[in-house]
């Protein structure tokens, strides 16, 4: 059955609309709001009396170049493995991450670098929004394949706005620490994008089947995203600490947690596959989850060995999730968790959060010192007991839940919307249908892609 022609006229105008729209009105509120802040005006700068090698450049631009290619190298790469989905998922995550950073840097702004009527930008401001792009893509993970990309543009037009709440809610008012982002990153990004799965349930999706696996180049274009993300990822943990022993500290213990979590997860990879032979996608996965769950703690005195446990147990629950819990997630609670998020960002971010419950708890002026007042503020000036910070801490994970599961389920009914193009049940995770694909116009004009022919690739 070919392709209609108001279908493919609706393509033809809905991503075009979408971005000028989008990009027309973001243009407009940069004009209106956004202003270099004192370390990038050059009029402000020069007032005071500064060296130039005072600037906040020369120390933040080298950790935002990593969290940059974490972004648009390690993400996009990593969820190429689709055997027929590579240009959507690098490109599509080009195009998230490009409209994400405009965006957040708004909201953001009007949370947090608002003054007389503006917003005021520099290194700090673009690290924060790159977070934001992170959770972003970890949601569009969970979807991979299965939505188009107008729809994509308001999930992430969404996304954003409760993203900086969220924020917002647990390190304003909270007071809560979560530097490297468990909870403000990879376990709202990860049960948004879950609960927008489980919204957006394909109950035909069998008939694609055929394409959602991987082939060998795929896995192999998929593992560069993962070594980009395991070799940045201490800079992504450590970009917004305080400069000096915090930021120190937290590559180190993130450092060795991503080690451990690499050997846990070839250990408990070889122990469950067939024949004991490794799996790339626990190796593709679960071996970046000791990223994950140091996020939280890995500015506070974790200690190494703490990082190595933290990151062995992250690896172990990963890779068991996705040999064991991904098929249960859809079988039983209709949760179509295309890149296995829950895995990787769900379950490792929560256990991170509840790692910081731990680490905050147990924190001292005789274990901290003076740098006491760098990581927790608000023990240092005696405004709370250690365990009063744990137990914000947990409550900032509640928090989280409830953003991303609110947020979620909203997001699910706003890409349900009839005139969004949507990929039908039978053409998911298929490049064809959004991309010029050299020597396949054939296929496409043939209709669903053959969908109802016996699968071939067993």
């Amino acid at each position: 059955m070919a392709e209609t022609p108001r279908r493919a006229a609706g393509r033809r105008l809905q991503l075009p609309l979408l971005c000028l729209l989008l990009q027309g009105a973001t243009a407009i509120l940069f004009a209106v709001f956004v202003r270099y802040n004192r370390e990038t005006d050059a009029a402000l700068w020069h007032w005071g009396n500064h060296s130039n090698a005072d600037n906040e450049f020369y120390f933040r631009y080298p950790s935002f170049q990593d969290v940059h290619a974490m972004i648009f190298v390690g993400f996009g790469f990593l969820m190429a493995f689709l055997q027929r989905y590579g240009f959507s998922s690098v490109g599509f995550t080009f195009l998230l991450a490009a409209f994400a950073l405009q965006w957040s840097t708004l909201v953001q702004g009007f949370f947090y670098s608002f003054h007389g009527g503006h917003i005021y930008v520099g290194m700090e401001s673009m690290i924060n929004a790159d977070f934001c792009a992170g959770a972003v893509l970890i949601s569009f993970g969970a979807i991979l394949g299965k939505t188009g990309p107008a729809q994509l543009l308001l999930m992430a037009l969404l996304e954003v706005v409760l993203f900086g709440l969220n924020e917002f809610v647990l390190l304003s008012l909270l007071g809560v620490k979560d530097a490297g982002g468990s909870m403000t990153i990879h376990t709202f990004g990860a049960y948004f994008g879950l609960v927008l799965s489980w919204v957006l349930y394909k109950p035909q999706l069998e008939k694609s089947k055929h394409h959602q696996g991987s082939v060998y180049h795929s896995d192999l274009f998929a593992m560069i995203g993962t070594i980009f993300l395991w070799i940045f990822w201490p800079s992504f943990n450590s970009a917004p600490t305080t400069l000096g022993n915090g930021q120190h500290r937290t590559v180190l213990n993130t450092y060795y947690s991503l080690t451990a979590s690499t050997l846990s997860t070839f250990a408990l990879s070889a122990l469950v596959g067939q024949d004991g032979r490794l799996d790339m996608v626990h190796v593709q996965n679960a071996a970046l989850a000791g990223g994950v769950v140091v996020g939280t703690s890995a500015e506070m005195m974790l200690t190494p060995f703490g990082a190595l446990a933290a990151g062995f147990l992250a690896g172990t629950v990963s890779t068991l999730g996705y040999k064991f819990f991904t098929p249960i997630l859809e079988s039983k609670i209709k949760v179509q968790d295309t890149c296995g998020v829950h895995n990787l960002h769900g379950m490792p971010g929560v256990l991170g959060a509840l790692l910081g419950v731990l680490v905050a708890g147990l924190a001292t002026h005789e274990a901290y010192g003076d740098g006491l007042e760098s990581v927790f503020p608000l023990i240092a000036e005696g405004q709370r007991s250690a365990m009063s910070q744990a137990i914000h801490q947990l409550f900032g994970l509640f928090v989280t839940l409830i953003f991303a599961s609110v947020g979620g389920c909203l997001g699910g009914l706003l890409l349900k919307l009839p005139f969004l193009d949507s990929p039908p049940d039978s053409q998911c995770y298929e490049d064809q249908i959004y991309w010029e694909v050299p020597g396949e116009h054939e296929d496409l004009a043939q209709g669903p892609l053959r969908a109802e022919e016996p699968d071939t690739q067993a």
